[in-house]
């Protein structure tokens, strides 16, 4: 009998504020292929509109805002992320960014962990906001993986999500599980368990 899939704790974090968000949609998919097909990887969705505008000022006496650090414990607390954003003005999304520079205040809770991006937009699928994500991801120590890349060309023919914003291309759902299982694979190849 084969040994159980070591167990895997996702933080994913969108960032897109809409309810309809395509991003969130591919999280939301993401969360689905764990749970029927990649045993032992279980995502935690992160919210980020919560969190204030960073700013230092709130760092009362050494201490975070009530909402920082609810979010920076549940970062700590993950083994790897999956970020899911579109692009803004060739970058990452403000929501995103400003979370991001949260949890890199020190000490930095995103160091030495696995991560990987995804993304939906239009030209480029969310190519150059990913680009920069991976740019930051220097400065905190976050370790990428390198393949396989997953851009969403969203509002191109056929249709990639519904009105709600799920996912429903069958090819888009497997290449977004290849990167899942790339997630796992480096998540435990960092942690010594591959």
């Amino acid at each position: 009998m084969a040994a159980a899939a070591p167990a895997i704790k996702v933080a994913a974090l969108c960032g897109s504020l809409r309810k309809a968000s395509y991003n969130r949609g591919l999280i939301r998919s993401a969360m689905e292929i764990c749970e029927e097909s990649i045993p032992g990887m279980h995502i935690q969705y992160v919210e980020v509109s919560p969190l204030p505008m960073i700013n230092t000022d709130l760092e009362d006496g050494g201490g975070f805002p009530a909402a920082v650090e609810e979010f920076r414990r549940k970062i700590s607390g993950a083994d790897s992320f999956l970020f899911a954003s579109p692009e803004y003005n060739y970058s990452v999304a403000p929501p995103l960014k400003n979370a991001i520079d949260w949890a890199s205040r020190p000490p930095n809770v995103w160091a030495d962990k696995a991560a990987a991006i995804i993304s939906a937009g239009g030209n480029f699928g969310g190519g150059r906001g990913q680009y920069h994500l991976r740019q930051t991801g220097v400065y905190l120590d976050l370790h990428f993986i390198n393949k396989p890349e997953l851009f969403v060309y969203a509002f191109q023919p056929p249709a990639k999500f519904d009105a709600h914003g799920n996912l429903i291309d069958a090819e888009v759902k497997e290449r977004l599980k290849q990167v899942l299982l790339s997630l796992q694979k480096f998540t435990l190849r960092l942690r010594g368990q591959c």
